[in-house]
């Protein structure tokens, strides 16, 4: 038995349906998995709502090509119907996931799309009401023309695929579809069996197709994982850390590194600039703040939202000066947006809690503050704490001679 002939034939066939039941298993789970997670989605409940019917129609067609059901037309029917049905909901879900939200998906056309299948199929039976029965002879399969207006369907999704994300990749899918259904249309009803190649092509087809929606929901749980996971660590409007995760950050450095520096920031007259130009100007405002701290950071430390108009940098490093980074934020502010910072600085070692370095810092802005505005101002430990790393260097470097 040659490759081709065994997938074209009844193993061939069986491994590659329990292939796509595989895959469209694994799919039912991550669907669920959306759902607990965000049960407000209805998108969700309607995935998880057609996979099952996928399972069923697999199942069906498996059945029919392994008993004696394959003579009964009326199970070719029903077969055909749940295929088709389950083809252009599953299609309206991943189009609904990946549209754009500027252009929103309606479903209207998929429920017209549904009810033109009934009434494909409801044409064939009024023209040969004889059809479904087990002995008869019908000059045409009963499933013709819905099969036939399954291309229809087919390209018009496929025509309407504009706008959505991952359109490559989901048009991809669509087009092996496409080929997988005309492949079917000729083993029925022109081959019926006579060509190994085009039987191959009919029984393995689908599962690239389901392979390829796998991906396509792989990836949107994994996106949706980030975008929850980066909204835990992130604020939403300046995309900094949030105060806890900066924390956690700094009291890392603090254990690996043994010193870091803080620097607090404040921004000057907020909230006049808040009553004067409102808080949609406000708010872009920080963000240009943030973005300038963020950039002054990069390679060096991290930067986070402590509240408010406050603002955290940390930096590490034994060459890197915060009090020399913090002159330079400041000055950008001063230059690129139209408020000014008072900002504090301080350095720690371990034996100083981050807590502790940050109230310190903290201190050091009010003094900024209060002694006129946009400046910088180090907290007196600062001093210490470097006096203390200095010693230490050279503590370390005698007992290296030594």
């Amino acid at each position: 038995m040659t490759t081709l002939q065994w997938l074209a034939g009844h193993a061939g066939r069986t491994f590659a349906t329990g292939g796509v039941m595989t895959l469209v298993m694994m799919m039912l789970f991550m669907a669920i998995r959306l759902h607990r997670m965000y049960r407000r989605n209805g998108i969700y409940r309607l995935l998880i709502g057609v996979l099952p019917v996928i399972l069923i129609q697999q199942g069906m067609l498996l059945a029919q090509h392994t008993s004696s059901l394959s003579s009964y037309p009326d199970l070719q029917l029903i077969q055909s119907l749940l295929g088709l049905l389950s083809f252009i909901i599953i299609n309206f879900v991943f189009m609904k996931l990946y549209t754009q939200p500027s252009s929103r998906l309606k479903r209207q056309p998929f429920i017209l799309l549904g009810i033109g299948m009934f009434l494909a199929a409801g044409f064939g039976l009024l023209l040969n009401p004889t059809s479904l029965a087990a002995d008869s002879s019908p000059e045409w399969h009963p499933t013709l023309i819905l099969d036939l207006y399954g291309i229809a369907v087919i390209l018009a999704i496929l025509l309407n695929s504009r706008g959505i994300e991952q359109r490559l990749n989901y048009s991809a899918s669509l087009i092996v579809y496409f080929f997988y259904h005309l492949t079917g249309l000729a083993e029925r009803y022109v081959f019926e069996g006579s060509s190994p190649f085009v039987l191959m092509l009919s029984q393995w087809l689908p599962v690239i197709y389901y392979t390829l929606l796998f991906l396509l929901l792989f990836e949107w749980v994994v996106e949706r994982l980030m975008t929850t996971f980066h909204s835990s660590i992130t604020d939403g409007l300046t995309s900094l850390y949030n105060r806890r995760h900066f924390n956690k950050k700094a009291e890392q450095a603090l254990r690996e590194i043994g010193r870091i520096g803080i620097i607090f920031c404040d921004i000057d007259n907020f909230k006049r600039l808040n009553d004067t130009h409102g808080h949609h100007k406000a708010d872009g405002v920080l963000k240009q703040v943030a973005e300038i701290l963020k950039e002054e950071t990069s390679g060096i430390g991290i930067a986070g939202r402590y509240g408010g108009e406050e603002l955290l940098a940390l930096v590490v490093g034994e060459e890197t000066k915060p009090e020399t980074v913090a002159e330079a934020i400041r000055a950008r502010i001063e230059k690129e947006t139209i408020v000014t910072v008072s900002i504090g600085v301080c350095s720690g070692l371990q034996d100083t809690s981050v807590e502790e370095i940050v109230k310190r810092a903290d201190e050091a802005m009010y003094q900024s503050k209060t002694t006129g505005k946009n400046k910088v101002t180090q907290h007196h430990a600062s001093a210490k704490t470097r006096s203390k790393t200095k010693a230490s260097a050279k503590s370390s470097a005698e007992s290296h001679k030594l």
